[in-house]
């Protein structure tokens, strides 16, 4: 929650600005409102082999448990250098032909996660600084009960269904924010 201005520093309230329709913070100095939007998380399923890229988490939150690489994307990137660079920095593995793969919305963490599908350049991966590890994981070794996120689990479950049938579909789809269970 916005507290303070970025503009002048002086105090917020939270009121709805005449022509909106939704409670914003809005400086009582200034006047300036300030907007609270969802964050992006962008990341990509990668193969090589029929195998799955995971990375384990070395961070919070989740931290110790599976995840496919992803995180926050940058201002100045598009969607899909994001999900480039967050594979290099996780899992230091190359991508190539990555294709758009499922938007997820999850309005309850107020995020978007968005992954691309793609294979591995060359099979080569190594944990990054925020990744304790890396595999790449055949169906049957996937570490279902230490995934991290509800967003991981069904875009693996997502890729896995299309795989299976032979063909890739774009999927979107809403899930809340609670973590997987372990």
């Amino acid at each position: 929650m916005i507290r303070f201005c970025n503009q002048c520093g002086k105090t917020v309230e939270y009121r709805i600005p005449e022509g909106e329709s939704l409670p914003r913070a809005v400086c009582g100095g200034c006047g300036y409102i300030q907007y609270e939007n969802p964050r992006l998380i962008l990341g990509a399923v990668a193969e090589w082999e029929g195998r799955l890229l995971l990375c384990r988490r070395a961070i919070e939150p989740r931290a110790g448990l599976w995840t496919l690489p992803a995180g926050f994307m940058e201002n100045g990137e598009s969607s899909l250098d994001a999900a480039l660079r967050e594979t290099r920095e996780e899992a230091r593995a190359e991508l190539l032909e990555a294709r758009l793969f499922a938007l997820m919305d999850v309005p309850g963490v107020n995020q978007v996660h968005v992954f691309y599908r793609a294979r591995l350049a060359d099979g080569r991966h190594a944990p990054g600084e925020e990744s304790l590890e890396t595999m790449l994981a055949a169906e049957a070794e996937i570490p279902w009960s230490a995934l991290a996120f509800r967003t991981t689990r069904r875009c693996l479950e997502l890729y896995l269904e299309d795989r299976r049938r032979g063909v890739f579909q774009t999927h979107q789809i809403t899930l809340d924010g609670r973590p997987c269970a372990a």
